[in-house]
């Protein structure tokens, strides 16, 4: 017993003789881990289409059922996004997500991206879920270009080929 309480003094006055290490938080942030999850962003492409293609795999993915797709058709003259479809609705309840990590792993277009930002906060329930107008980056900060295969399904299918007989 004075083993114990001998070696939990120890330890104590071991920390009380170095220097207290303090974060004045507001004005300055602590870098957070590369594997940090923290917010989602919704990512463009460099052309400003959206990457996500609407096809809910990331909301079939979310153990915690905290992601709404309702997708839409793209208009052929002004596509939203590379593929058929876009998300017409794009929701997240972040007072059910776990912030695991799965949506982002099951999107095909790296769509959904748990970014370093952790300062989330909420004075109301409505206020935690984020629409696509909140996740989606401004068109000026997207990156890469569309992928082949979704640029070609976008194009305008040529007319069959008449044989003649």
């Amino acid at each position: 017993m004075i083993k114990e309480l001998v070696k939990g003094l120890g330890t104590t006055l071991r920390y009380m003789f170095k220097r207290p290490v303090t974060v004045q938080y507001p004005e300055v942030k602590r870098p957070v881990r590369e594997r940090f999850r923290g917010r989602h962003e919704l990512k463009r492409f460099a052309n400003g289409q959206e990457r996500c293609i609407g096809c809910a795999l990331c909301a079939a993915a979310c153990p915690a059922d905290a992601i709404l797709v309702i997708p839409a058709e793209n208009d052929p003259q002004n596509p939203r996004s590379p593929g058929e479809r876009y998300a017409a609705v794009y929701e997240i309840n972040m007072l059910r997500c776990i912030f695991c990590g799965y949506c982002e792993d099951a999107c095909p277009t790296n769509a959904i991206v748990l970014e370093h930002q952790y300062e989330l906060s909420f004075y109301d329930r409505r206020a935690a879920i984020y629409t696509k107008e909140m996740l989606l980056v401004p068109p000026d900060k997207g990156h890469g270009d569309p992928p082949p295969i979704l640029a070609q399904l976008n194009r305008q299918p040529s007319p069959p080929a008449k044989i003649d007989l």
